[in-house]
């Protein structure tokens, strides 16, 4: 298997990203080669998504063709009819006799303040961004500010997207890719600190480790914007043989991954979400203690994607812009 450390190193997963460097927003699709098991777990107050309900363990439906991620707030669900009108395209979907319907569950932030030209006229351009992003999908994909993470900010720090993965003893992989525009800081008080450190994987997002002591600002609250503007979106991928109850506790758990790595988080300004899903190649020996273990491991690997976001972003190109981490902090 392959260690890109990202996502991607879940077979049969791939990413692709389109964005618009003018419009200051972009979109994220992760598409799976077969269709997936898939739920959600909500931890913000504010979510926007499209198909959700369909992901409770009680619906009908078992598996997914991809997962939707962009920016541009409720504008940005059209993001998911670009990425379905690829899918159809290639005769993929939920079979309903002769029709077939791709799945295609998404999840958008809000970006619409900051300097990019949101003048489009009549119809938002994430229905083409989401073709364009599945047409281009791949094992390899940039971090930082592209796709989904371009026009994203945390409270002091440009914001952007990230990924990371990690694989257990029993062969057993689980990755990760987080669009952080979040109301907190993934930052300890204004130093270059990661709350990520712990979990930190060589020098994946700097390598400084924890600041001692804390400084004295570290666990002042913070937070930007209003309701609505600001949410980490976070999409969890495991190549585990899991059903739909197995794959919401995996989500569950993974949520944890975001309060090891932004503080505040979960609060009414966000719209946190967690998407978890189960490729199915490797059975687990126990349905409990090896789920267990895959839920831990999630949750350090979403915290660990949601560092990088920070560390490989880059300002926007507009007037107030706020600075990347590299700009404050150098590598």
């Amino acid at each position: 298997m392959s260690n890109r450390n990202l996502i991607t190193d879940v077979a049969g997963v791939r990413v692709g990203h389109a964005d618009d460097a003018r419009l200051g927003s972009g979109a994220t699709v992760v598409i799976f080669d077969q269709p997936a098991v898939a739920t959600a777990d909500v931890g913000g107050g504010g979510p926007g998504t499209r198909e959700s309900a369909l992901l409770d363990p009680a619906m009908t439906v078992e598996r997914i063709e991809a997962i939707a991620i962009s920016g541009g707030s409720a504008f940005g669900l059209d993001t998911a009819s670009g990425v379905q009108a690829w899918l159809a395209e290639q005769g993929r979907g939920f079979a309903i006799r002769e029709a077939r319907v791709p799945i295609v569950p998404g999840a958008v932030l809000f970006d619409l303040l900051n300097g990019g030209d949101k003048a489009w006229g009549r119809f938002s351009p994430y229905r083409e961004l989401g073709y364009q992003a599945t047409a281009k999908a791949s094992s390899e994909f940039a971090l930082g500010s592209v796709g989904a993470g371009l026009g994203a900010t945390t409270v002091n720090l440009k914001g952007g997207l990230g990924s990371a993965s990690a694989t257990l003893t029993n062969g057993v992989t689980v990755g990760a890719i987080a669009a952080v525009n979040a109301v907190g800081s993934v930052v300890i008080g204004s130093g270059p600190h990661f709350w990520a450190a712990p979990y930190e994987r060589g020098r994946e997002f700097g390598g400084r480790g924890l600041p001692s002591p804390l400084p004295n600002d570290a666990l002042t609250f913070h937070s930007k914007g209003q309701p609505g503007e600001n949410t980490t979106l976070v999409v969890v991928a495991t190549d585990a043989v899991l059903s739909k109850a197995q794959t919401r506790r995996l989500a569950v758990m993974a949520q944890d991954g975001l309060a090891r790595a932004i503080r505040p988080v979960h609060t009414p300004l966000d719209g946190d979400i967690v998407f978890a899903a189960a490729t199915g190649a490797h059975p687990l020996a126990d349905p409990v203690h090896a789920l267990s273990e895959l839920g831990a491991l999630a949750a350090d690997v979403v915290a660990r994607a949601i560092a990088r976001a920070i560390y490989e972003a880059r300002a926007l190109a507009f007037a107030g812009a706020l600075p990347s981490w590299k700009d404050k902090f150098g590598s």
